[in-house]
């Protein structure tokens, strides 16, 4: 299940989460996006020992500033409420696994 990231619950999704959290990096406008997007969701459902998170772009923008995300899609992944590794761009499904502790 993909999780919608804000400001708000940003602290107690990720940074809190009992589990990995791969951060997907997002905006409705963004073509790269939309194609990454059926990726991310099978992620969700066949992972359920990853918590997978969105964030609208145009709506956090702070989240999106506060990471550097300077283009996207860009993936983010937190481990024990660290940064663990990012990334930028689509990627195959392999790979995106691969980032993942």
């Amino acid at each position: 299940m993909e999780i919608t990231i804000t400001k708000d619950n940003f602290d107690q999704e990720v940074l809190q989460s009992d589990k990995p959290v791969l951060l997907d990096f997002w905006a409705v406008w963004c073509g790269p996006c939309r194609l990454l997007a059926p990726t991310i969701a099978e992620i969700a459902t066949e992972h359920p020992e990853i918590k997978v998170g969105k964030v609208n772009v145009d709506e956090q923008p702070a989240l999106a500033e506060q990471f550097g995300v300077m283009s996207i899609p860009t993936l983010v992944v937190f481990k024990d409420g660290q940064l663990y590794t990012t990334s930028v761009g689509v990627q195959p499904k392999e790979s995106i696994l691969a980032l993942l502790p």
